[in-house]
């Protein structure tokens, strides 16, 4: 347009324009729905997402309080926790990560951490934690019912107690795998202090029959929370309860192992109801992917018939423990779980060389 009024100013006043002029209003008009059209500003992805409030995902400064949050409210967010006294804390929901900092006399419920769980600088701490990372620096006095599924770190801190996590909420199993945890993978009596002092223990592991509630209590019924459906019982929990790294009662053990398939968590679960029914222990459990190879290493003379079934997905092995239990765990597996594939030790002879083949296998394939 410039270009034409241009041509036209050199004309003379008496000649007329064949082609009809255009107003300035006009002009400008057209200029307007031009750049509406081509210069209309683009939406990115990140335009549209939610924004988040960083207080929503922060405790900071509080004392003498019940607070925390509810199912729904994290989805998955990193959490703060900072400078609480005397406070009871209940995170019913899974998170990336946690941090709580400067913490004291508190008492801490923490749903599935996909990440890592750093405490610094807390002390006099009771808490129900499940994650994939757990770590403490320059901590004490602390008492931690847990679930990890790398091996626990403690670092600077001292009087520190550990148990096995002990929890239910109708949530929990749903969060487990939001934060792609297994239930199956806890190492939380595999500690390792990073910094020892010679002569002095720095952790210890709480008695095998301590009571959630006498270190984590229910919330208050006058509370947001009291509306969460709440058991500690140890029958009920998420996480099947282990003897861990206690010293074991009877020298003869047995390697029970469930393979991939609809029912193999409900299986796993029967199993140590049926056989801790019957007296016995349960020492630990892993779930972890195998490979051909793998299964030629740990089942040796039992591999070939086992192959095709690690190909669709992870096993999960039980090691059960008490005089007697390879007997009780084939007729076990004779009686309930006829129609299901599993691995069972054959005799009492060979079940321990069982057990230690499977998890130092696991281990190193966790890098534990």
């Amino acid at each position: 347009m410039g270009c034409f009024f241009s041509k036209k100013s050199k004309r003379k006043s008496s000649e007329k324009d064949p082609t009809p002029t255009t107003t300035a209003a006009e002009s400008a008009t057209n200029n307007v729905a031009s750049n509406n059209t081509e210069e209309a500003p683009k939406q990115y992805s990140w335009d549209k997402r939610e924004k988040v409030d960083p207080k929503d995902y922060m405790l900071t400064g509080l004392k003498d309080a019940t607070v925390g949050r509810l199912p729904g409210k994290l989805n998955g967010q990193q959490f703060v926790i900072q400078e609480c006294e005397n406070c009871n804390i209940y995170i019913f929901d899974h998170s990336a990560t946690i941090t709580i900092d400067d913490c004291t006399n508190c008492r801490v419920v923490l749903g599935p951490v996909k990440g890592s769980v750093f405490f610094r600088d807390c002390k006099d701490m009771k808490c129900m934690v499940a994650c994939q990372q757990f770590r403490t620096r320059d901590c004490k006095k602390m008492d931690v019912f847990l679930c990890c599924a790398t091996q626990p770190i403690i670092e600077s801190s001292t009087g520190m107690k550990f148990g096995c996590f002990q929890y239910y909420y109708p949530e929990l199993a749903f969060h487990f795998k939001d934060a792609g945890l297994s239930i199956f993978n806890n190492n939380w009596s595999n500690i390792h202090d990073f910094t020892p002092v010679a002569g002095e223990t720095n952790w210890s592991l709480l008695p095998e029959d301590a009571s959630v509630l006498d270190y984590v209590p229910l919330p208050d019924p006058e509370s947001d929370f009291k509306s969460v459906r709440i058991s500690t019982d140890p029958g009920r929990s998420i996480v099947p309860l282990t003897h861990g790294g206690r010293r074991k009662e009877s020298d003869e053990s047995c390697l029970f192992v469930f393979f991939a398939g609809d029912y193999t968590t409900a299986n796993a679960r029967k199993l140590i109801d049926e056989v801790t029914g019957k007296g016995f222990v349960l020492i630990q459990t892993k779930e972890v992917s195998m490979r051909p190879e793998d299964v030629n290493r740990v089942f040796k003379n039992n591999a070939e018939g086992l192959k095709e079934l690690i190909t669709k997905g992870p096993v999960v092995a039980l090691e059960l423990n008490g005089d007697g239990v390879v007997e009780a765990c084939r007729s076990i597996a004779n009686e309930v779980f006829s129609g299901t594939k599993v691995f069972v030790s054959e005799n009492k002879n060979s079940s321990s060389s069982d057990v230690d083949n499977f998890f130092n296998f696991a281990d190193m394939q966790m890098g534990l």
